[in-house]
């Protein structure tokens, strides 16, 4: 436990728990919506605002999440009003967004190609105070709005033609589950980055779903995994000087690799119990209570 003398540990530590809890949480309405590489597309929007940060001297982490918000809006317009030209448009945003941070922070007098390494990769000495601070805030937002809204989330994500008969806000509330990606991305850049974030808010839902099917026990055990898998890999990063992201992704798909060995005695023990039939990958909505109950209790 010595690692936890040391003030940059302590930092990277807190952050990990926050990434952990954070990215799985946003990340099962994404895989049950079949936007799994929506926070991939997310993370090289948000390389432009790493770039603006360092151009303007203001603080990378809030002009990434400024920046990734806008990519994210733009992202649902383009879901929504795109049609034929959509994909078009999102390579072009994408594509921009990687562009653009390189094209900044090099323009930028204290900038440099090692400054985003950091931001893409992720780092452990760099998580200042100023960034747990930022972290803590956007975590505190994530988690309000995916635990607190999360009936309502997961019954769009679901289905969207149900969600809105049932009167609920559908529009507002994709809006809403593309802003909290964005954020979600902007957290945990500086554990993970931007380029493997997409991992953590994936693969750990898709390691759950190998062994339940409700949406409840499938969004504890991800954010279990998350956990263990962001903590777990900022410690081996530590002692074996290797990189956290790197790390902490290869961990994750390990845990999904473990579960998915442990999925098929589970399947089959469900079969002999005589257990309903269906996809053990999807997260349902429990048939024993009415749907209109369940989105609104």
């Amino acid at each position: 436990m010595d690692f936890l003398n040391y003030a940059f540990m302590q930092r990277a530590l807190l952050a990990a728990v926050l990434v952990g809890v954070t990215a799985p949480a946003i990340g099962i309405y994404l895989v049950q919506r079949r936007q799994a590489l929506m926070g991939d597309g997310i993370g090289h929007v948000a390389m432009t605002g790493v770039g603006l940060g360092f151009l303007l001297s203001a603080s990378p982490v809030w002009m990434a999440t400024a920046v990734s918000v806008l990519g994210a809006v733009l992202m649902e317009l383009i879901r929504w009003y795109g049609r034929t030209r959509g994909d078009i448009a999102l390579a072009m945003l994408f594509y921009g967004g990687m562009a653009g941070g390189v094209m900044f922070i090099n323009m930028a007098p204290t900038g440099s190609n090692a400054n985003l390494t950091t931001y893409l990769f992720g780092s452990l000495s760099t998580v200042s105070r100023s960034d747990v601070l930022a972290i803590c805030l956007l975590a505190a937002f994530v988690v309000v709005v995916t635990v607190g809204l999360r009936r309502q989330l997961f019954a769009v994500s679901h289905d969207e033609e149900f969600a809105r008969v049932t009167g609920l806000p559908v529009r507002a509330l994709n809006l809403l589950t593309a802003v909290t990606a964005a954020v979600t991305v902007t957290v945990a850049m500086r554990v993970v980055g931007l380029l493997l974030v997409s991992a953590l808010m994936v693969v750990p839902v898709a390691a759950a779903q190998q062994l339940t099917r409700s949406f409840a026990a499938t969004f504890a055990i991800a954010v279990a995994i998350g956990v263990t898998v962001t903590v777990s890999g900022t410690i081996t990063s530590f002692y074996q000087d290797v990189p956290p992201g790197a790390t902490i992704v290869l961990l994750t798909i390990a845990a999904f690799v473990a579960l998915a060995a442990l999925a098929t005695p589970v399947a089959r023990r469900r079969a002999r119990a005589g257990g309903p039939p269906g996809d053990p990958a999807e997260c349902v909505i429990p048939a024993a209570r009415g749907a209109g109950e369940e989105i609104n209790a």
